[in-house]
């Protein structure tokens, strides 16, 4: 069963730690320094935060997965998406492991689409692979914008 994921950048980590908790009725199932995570069934739902100098906001949005036939639907949809599919694979991002695909829709919002295998103990890395290149990322684990040099 797929999970929406809804990551926002905050300004102050504790104080939003502390509203969502109460907004959701739950503690993080992850807490980090300048990350926190809350695995919700009601609402089904991965939402995060993080404290690491994005601009305040929703910093993207997704689709997690819990098995590769659904992560090969959901990439099969990213591809009738208009627009260009940032194929990132396997990566290690937001405390997790996972293999995962980007797109910005047309207002320009970034929406992922992942399978996380694991934890790890580090937020992620510094540079996604964009055509077999490194390329810097921008805040949090989203891709560098534009996805697509020259869009």
């Amino acid at each position: 069963m797929k999970r929406l994921h809804v990551h926002v950048a905050v300004e102050n980590l504790a104080a939003s730690v502390r509203f969502y908790s109460a907004l959701f009725a739950a503690e993080p199932s992850v807490l980090r320094s300048d990350y926190a995570k809350w695995m919700l069934e009601d609402p089904r739902v991965n939402f995060a935060i993080s404290q690491r100098g994005a601009s305040p906001g929703v910093e993207h949005l997704g689709i997690q997965v819990e098995d590769h036939a659904e992560l090969e639907e959901v990439h099969a949809r990213l591809k009738r998406a208009e627009g260009p599919v940032l194929e990132e694979g396997s990566t290690t991002c937001c405390y997790a492991r996972s293999e995962k695909s980007w797109i910005e829709d047309p207002q320009r919002v970034l929406w992922e689409t992942f399978l996380t295998s694991g934890e790890s103990t580090v937020y992620g890395e510094e540079a996604a692979r964009i055509g077999g290149k490194r390329a810097a990322r921008s805040a949090c684990c989203a891709p560098a914008r534009p996805l697509i040099a020259g869009s």
